[in-house]
């Protein structure tokens, strides 16, 4: 077996784990992970040979871009203190612990080296955290607050990390250089996403055809990444302002086939991708298993040791901070719509939901080989295995075993409230037709049976989206080809139009879940196309 067919052997799993999962209850990226595992036994397949500084720009980037079209950057902007407490604060706490911890176990390690192996195990990953979270229904709110950590706790990791690299291979640290380099690659990332998202943006509107600006949306998280680490801004940074710039201002409520395709697109390339970036992770394993050759009690230690820390300071985090935040929420902003847990049930399954991922394995083995003098990187063997066994046991052992804890606490989503909420966007997408009818209604002198054949048109369109709220009609014959039909379908299209319009608007509405605007707008998108 060479690379290229292992490849396709990894795409291939990432396709069949997705029905396996559905069916044994387990979350794809863990049944992947295990597949790359079984993958790395047999002696006829080969070791992946892939540079390790090429293994974040080629994964990370169209991961990234695929989460954040689930969501809504008044979301983020709701979720603003959560996410802080997580995704930054949580992160400098977790790197801080490790350090301590490994340097003071690991004889030899530099506090520099220790300092990197935090920063890469700090943070768990968005793209377990959120498919292990999506197919558990978990309520909306943990949702939200684990995709924003997900996606912004990279950031910071990254960022410390090469501060950390730099320090260990130069051997000279300063606290205000390092200060300095974290809020100019983070300026620097969001300038640069900001102007490349208007960019796209416009773009976008010069190519029209579906295909070719389903093909632009692949091209520019790629393009975001890569222009920001040359110009030594953060990647990840860049990527998340330029993905959300788009989801704002680049959707226009008449472009149909563009949002279908689009849609369909991106979730092919998030199940590929992810499945790809999880089999990696197995595999790699068989790699760092060989660096404990003859070491296996003395390192399998380290790393078990380096895993409590980093499982415990979680929950010894989350604690104060979720008292923290519902406080901050009740004394500063009552009726804010901010996402928080509200029960010690939802904080527990918060905790165990935190798995690392493709950013720490891939961080991991980008660590160099030598320092500027010419010796081996201090530790660099141990940081893999140390790195490989977090990955794996909070993979393993909380992927596993979260659907059983989250049953057995009873955390699950409302589905009641969203089915609510579904019901009043189909209200409001049928009352937006109705309004439009009218209007041309006064401007056209319609016909009375027109008018009401259009009425009833109206009100099929939020049946359609939630049924409770009215009847089917019956649907026009298609021999009926005259001028009269040709109205029907004009009119059709513009009551069709004034409901996305109205639908789109409510996701930057406060409150409004993204995830159930973007199902609304689809059913609408189809039946535009009937």
């Amino acid at each position: 077996m060479d690379q290229l067919a292992l490849l396709f052997a990894l795409l291939l799993g990432a396709l069949v784990c997705v029905p396996l999962g559905e069916r044994w209850g387990l979350p794809a990226p863990v049944l992947m992970t295990i597949l790359g595992i079984v993958l790395a036994l047999p002696d006829f397949v080969p070791n992946v040979d892939i540079a390790p500084d090429l293994i974040l720009p080629a994964l990370l980037p169209p991961l990234l871009y695929a989460a954040v079209r689930r969501t809504s950057w008044r979301q983020f902007a709701a979720n603003k203190r959560p996410i802080f407490l997580l995704a930054v604060a949580l992160v400098f706490v977790t790197t801080a612990a490790v350090a301590v911890v490994a340097h003071a176990i690991v004889p030899w390690l530099p506090v520099a080296a220790a300092v990197a192996l935090g920063a890469l195990v700090a943070p768990p990953d968005p793209v377990a955290a959120t498919a292990v979270a999506a197919k558990l229904g978990l309520p909306r709110r943990l949702v939200s607050i684990l995709e924003g950590e997900g996606l912004f706790n990279d950031v910071t990791a990254i960022v410390l990390y090469h501060v950390a690299i730099a320090a260990a291979v130069s051997g000279t640290f300063s606290l205000p250089e390092a200060g300095l380099e974290l809020v100019l690659s983070a300026v620097v990332a969001v300038a640069l996403g900001l102007g490349l998202g208007w960019a796209a943006n416009r773009l976008l509107g010069i190519l029209g055809d579906a295909t070719l600006q389903v093909g632009l949306t692949l091209l520019v998280p790629y393009v975001s990444y890569v222009l920001a680490e040359e110009l030594h801004g953060s990647g990840v940074l860049a990527v998340l302002t330029t993905a959300l710039f788009l989801s704002e201002y680049a959707t226009d409520a008449d472009d149909v086939m563009t949002r279908l395709a689009g849609h369909t697109f991106w979730d092919v390339v998030d199940t590929l991708v992810t499945g790809v970036a999880f089999g990696l992770i197995g595999l790699e394993l068989h790699n760092a298993i060989r660096t404990a050759s003859g070491r296996w009690e003395e390192m399998l230690g380290w790393a078990l040791a380096i895993l409590a820390v980093v499982v415990l300071v979680r929950l010894l985090w989350l604690l104060p901070a979720t008292w923290l935040t519902r406080w901050l929420h009740a004394r500063l902003d009552e009726d804010h719509d901010e996402d928080i847990p509200l029960t010690w049930r939802e904080t527990v399954v918060m905790w165990w939901s935190g798995m690392r991922g493709v950013a720490s394995a891939a961080l991991v083995l980008a660590i160099p080989l030598e320092l500027e003098n010419g010796e081996p990187f201090p530790g660099r063997e141990e940081m893999i295995f140390i790195a490989f066994g977090v990955v794996m046991g909070t993979l393993l052992l909380q992927g596993l075993s979260l659907p059983w804890l989250v049953g057995k606490l009873g955390v699950k989503a409302d589905t009641e409230a969203e089915m609510e909420f579904e019901r009043r966007l189909a209200v409001r997408a049928a009352g937006a037709a109705k309004r439009r009818l009218r209007e041309l209604e006064t401007a056209e002198e319609l016909p009375e049976d027109l008018v009401e054949k259009l009425l009833q048109r109206a009100y099929d369109i939020g049946a359609r989206i939630s049924p409770d709220i009215g009847q089917e009609v019956r649907k026009e014959g298609h021999e009926q080809r005259d001028l009269k039909l040709k109205k029907l379908r004009r009119i059709r299209g513009e009551m069709l139009s004034a409901a996305r319009h109205e639908v789109l608007a409510a996701r930057s509405e406060p409150g409004a879940d993204p995830e159930i605007v973007d199902r609304v707008l689809r059913h609408l998108d189809v039946r535009s196309l009937r």
